[in-house]
Formats: structure tokens, sequence, C-alpha cells
């Protein structure tokens, strides 16, 4: 989940539209039309997710940062149930209960101040400026790992051939910055939240370049694809430079 391009309507709700009009859940690869009506995206995020509170509200991702106790009792609250239910429940008393209320609050109150700080800081901030999401790198990364979205797309229309279906690398190449570029649309290819095998992995590689083991190795070094020790399974690594 990108919370930098997701607006607030989008993560109280579990969708977003794309660039190309499709609507796309926040949780997982699901897309549907535009037209689809809200209710079909709500049945998908109910039975796959568990609705959308209890998916944001146990969200695995470095910016949640709620207490197991914490999402309880967000759980509890959005049930409606009275605070001194919920302290019998809990076994403590309902101004304790209270109190918490009054933290979340606070805290919600420093969020949305923060948040429009932000956006009139960054509103205007230069596409040419904006940094590519990357994944995260086990060591300090270098300047090759330095990408702004501009550079990204001039490396990626010099080396793909855009014409035809699939996708098709014209050439390998040679300096490691641009490989990391061409890596970050290669990886667009599989699915994330996935698993694959060797084979499956194999089979979204070979129609986009011919030495596709290459291709492979070069994901996994560059930490854009993570596996298992004995190599049985394979997934998308999540970017994490979201900042």
């Amino acid at each position: 989940m990108d919370l930098i391009k997701l607006s607030l309507d989008d993560l109280e709700r579990g969708w977003s539209q794309t660039s190309t009009h499709q609507l796309v859940c926040n949780y997982c690869d699901a897309t549907w039309p535009q037209e689809t009506s809200p209710k079909t995206l709500q049945t998908h995020l109910t039975e796959v997710h568990g609705g959308n509170l209890k998916a944001l509200i146990h969200l695995e991702s470095r910016y949640n940062t709620l207490t197991v106790k914490q999402q309880e009792l967000l759980g509890a609250f959005a049930t409606g149930i009275k605070d001194r239910d919920l302290a019998e429940q809990t076994g403590v008393t309902a101004a304790t209960i209270r109190h918490q209320k009054f933290t979340f609050r606070e805290k919600a109150k420093q969020a949305k101040l923060y948040l429009a700080t932000y956006q009139a800081v960054f509103a205007q901030e230069n596409p040419h400026d904006r940094l590519l999401d990357l994944p995260q790198h086990p060591q300090d990364p270098d300047d090759r790992w330095v990408i702004t979205e501009d550079e990204a797309a001039k490396v990626l229309q010099h080396y793909f051939d855009f014409d035809r279906e699939p996708l098709r690398l014209i050439r390998w190449p040679k300096k490691q910055k641009a490989v990391i570029v061409i890596l970050t649309r290669i990886i667009d290819e599989i699915p994330a939240h996935q698993q694959f095998t060797e084979p499956e992995i194999n089979a979204y590689l070979k129609p986009i370049y011919f030495d596709y083991t290459m291709v492979r190795r070069f994901l996994i070094e560059y930490h854009f694809l993570q596996r298992t020790t004995d190599g049985t399974a394979y997934w998308r690594t999540v970017p994490t430079r979201k900042d």
C-alpha cells in the first residue's frame, strides 16, 4: 500500500482509482472496471479482508504503530459497545475506557494537523525531483538507488519496446543504475502478495527477455524478489521507501 499516493478517502473506503481508471483494492491486486458498484467492492473487502476497518487496524506496515491492545480497543469501539460494558469485558474502569477514547481523539487531531501541513508544503513538489519507490535494501543504499521518476521514465523508453505485447526488453543495460530502473518495471509483471514456484516466475520473465534466468538472478540480487532458502517459493518485495 502506497500511503503517499492514497488519499484519506481512499484509505477510509478501502479502494482507489488507478491512472487507467480502474478501481483497485488497497490490500491486494484485485481490480474492477470504473463503473463497478461500491457494494461489489465492499463485498470483496468483507469476504477477503474481513472488512476495510479490520484491514486498516491490522495493516502490516511500519507506519501502523498501534499496539495489539490498541487494535483490540479500536475494534471494540467500532462495534458501538458502551464504555461500561467494554470496561467489564477488559477488567478496567469505565473512566479508563473514556480516557483511551480521549487519547485516540488527541492523536487524530495531531495527525490531521500534520497531514495538512505536509500537503501544504509538498503539494507543489516538482515531479522531476520525485524519487522512485524501491525495495528496502539490507545495506545502506548508494547513489545507484537515488533515482527520480523523470530519470526512470527516460531509461524505460530507451530499453523497452512498449509497442509490442507482452512487454519486451530490447537489450540489457550496462550501467547498474539503469539495471535497477528496468527491474522496477519488470517486477510489475509479477503479481504482489502471492508466492510462486521457480517455473511460475520463469513463465512471467521468459516473454520479456531471452536470458530470463539472468533477469531472475538480478531481481533477487537487488531485492525485488525474495525466495525461501531452498528455492521452492518466490514472492515480490514490497517497496518501503514512501517518504
